[in-house]
């Protein structure tokens, strides 16, 4: 999928040495869960191999976001199935290299996933597991049109769940 600045492609292993800086930055990763694991080089092997076992399963994944004119590797968007509550949701997750905080990049690609899950009926609605003290997810929540609906305890995380319905984002298009 493409966007003005960005396209996507699927994780492959060969991703774990760059998505290993998304790890090295402890600001980045403050308030992303360890899975148990210690080192870095572990957690994004961990990351990368989730992603992949997503594919697999058929419960969607995060792909690569890279820069169109540069070729750089951005972060990582895509959508997810999660539970959350018992429910089994669809959400739009976004991670991205903290060299590129605040060039719009993760509104631009969660816009276009959001867009692919509505586009082709994935769900009636799509949210994303924020967690409570992560201030930058709930502005590019906001930016997109996604609204607070409750807090509550996913993966051992006090989470925000914000969501969008597919009525409301073909209002926001309009």
């Amino acid at each position: 999928m493409t966007s003005d600045r960005l396209h996507s492609r699927f994780i492959v292993k060969e991703d774990v040495d760059s998505w290993t800086e998304f790890f090295k930055d402890p600001e980045a990763i403050a308030l992303f869960p360890t899975f148990g694991l210690n080192s870095i080089e572990e957690r994004a092997n961990h990351w990368i191999e989730r992603q992949i076992t997503r594919y697999r399963e058929h419960r969607y994944g995060l792909q690569m976001l890279i820069h169109k004119e540069t070729g750089d590797c951005i972060g990582q968007c895509g959508l997810m199935a999660q539970e959350v509550d018992g429910v089994l949701e669809l959400e739009v997750g976004y991670h991205i290299l903290k060299k590129y905080w605040g060039y719009g990049y993760a509104p631009e690609a969660a816009m276009l996933f959001l867009g692919f899950a509505f586009n082709h009926d994935l769900a009636d609605s799509v949210i994303s597991i924020i967690d409570i003290r992560n201030i930058k997810s709930m502005r590019v929540a906001d930016k997109n049109g996604l609204h607070r609906e409750k807090q509550t305890r996913w993966l051992d995380l006090d989470v925000f769940i914000y969501r969008i319905t597919a009525k409301e984002f073909q209002a926001n298009q309009k």
